[in-house]
């Protein structure tokens, strides 16, 4: 049995006693390993089959064509290979993660011109693959309403009053990756302790991801279990939490420790793309954390969301 529980959104919706199970299966299920498969998201799967076929075009065109939009990690933009060592994050010093990114984010402006250049810089779209743009627009909408109702959710699951997340996320930061992960024909045999991402946790509040099942695919930590590979149904998301969210928790859930690992000799030549939907909160959100016996640790320090997350981005990039 896998250490990561499936609950169902559409139950929890429902309310009642149903309501108050799917509480309870995400309370005990968080504690575990910080990650939970999602089903009832009502998110159609249609909608993550058509941004893949367009990602897809677009990470077929030739490098020198990506590279007119190529943007540092962080950026908006095509994140070309060798950019990025995830593995840092946790402080060991790993070889740069085999893929390529195609990244976007909130657009929602401040008019503080220093803020917005980190935060909610313009989106980029690649005038070669013109489906792209509307596509993900709409799947980043449909992302943005399961992030919301999750961290609804998880403050119900732990008895909260109301829901903090619905001053805290009002405007929030948020962030999308397509991430490819080519076969071994393109990106060469991996070099020892080299993965497609290297071991890390995530940084934000919520983290939405539609996989694609592979032999290189998504491993998750924990304590009971060590590494093993992650539970996958096909009408489910993957669903974990970040740092910032095992913050506000007072340490209660931890943030779920995760690796995508590289081509395997078996299946040399297997290609996947990823749809991972970062959310976060607002970039100036104050962040308490809850106190004992909610949260498992006292004394700690409420924190700003920007530099939170401005530090842990930091220190994944290569150079």
């Amino acid at each position: 049995m896998s250490v990561i529980a499936t609950v169902d959104l559409s139950r929890w919706r429902g309310g009642g006693v149903a309501a108050e199970e799917v509480a309870a299966e995400v309370d005990a299920g968080l504690q575990r390993a910080g990650f939970i498969l999602v089903r009832g998201h009502g998110v159609d799967p249609a909608l993550a089959r058509r941004v893949r076929a367009a990602a897809r075009e677009f990470f077929a065109l030739p490098d020198g064509v990506k590279s007119q939009y190529s943007v540092p990690v962080g950026g908006h933009g095509w994140i070309g290979p060798g950019a990025e060592a995830n593995g840092y994050a946790e402080g060991t010093e790993t070889p740069p993660d085999l893929k390529e990114s195609f990244s976007l984010g909130a657009e929602t402006a401040t008019g503080d011109p220093e803020v917005d250049a980190v935060w909610f810089a313009p989106n980029v779209w690649p005038g070669e693959v013109p489906s792209l743009a509307a596509v993900v627009a709409e799947y980043t909408a449909q992302m943005r309403r399961v992030a919301d109702d999750l961290l609804a959710l998880f403050a119900h699951a732990l008895r909260l009053p109301v829901n903090p997340f619905t001053e805290l996320a009002s405007t929030p930061t948020w962030t999308m990756n397509i991430n490819h992960y080519p076969p071994v024909s393109v990106v060469g045999a991996p070099e020892p302790g080299q993965f497609r991402i290297g071991p890390h946790t995530d940084f934000g509040t919520v983290t939405i991801l539609d996989r694609e099942p592979g032999a290189g695919g998504l491993q998750v930590y924990s304590e009971e279990t060590g590494w093993e590979d992650a539970p996958y149904e096909p009408d489910a998301l993957t669903v974990n939490i970040g740092d910032l969210l095992e913050y506000w928790s007072g340490r209660r859930w931890p943030s779920g420790r995760h690796r995508v690992l590289p081509p395997q000799p078996h299946a040399p030549e297997e290609d996947l793309v990823s749809l991972i939907y970062f959310y976060e909160t607002n970039h100036d959100a104050l962040i308490t954390p809850l106190a004992p016996p909610v949260g498992r640790v006292s004394g700690l320090a409420p924190v700003t969301a920007s530099a939170f997350i401005k530090e842990r981005l930091d220190a994944i990039t290569v150079g």
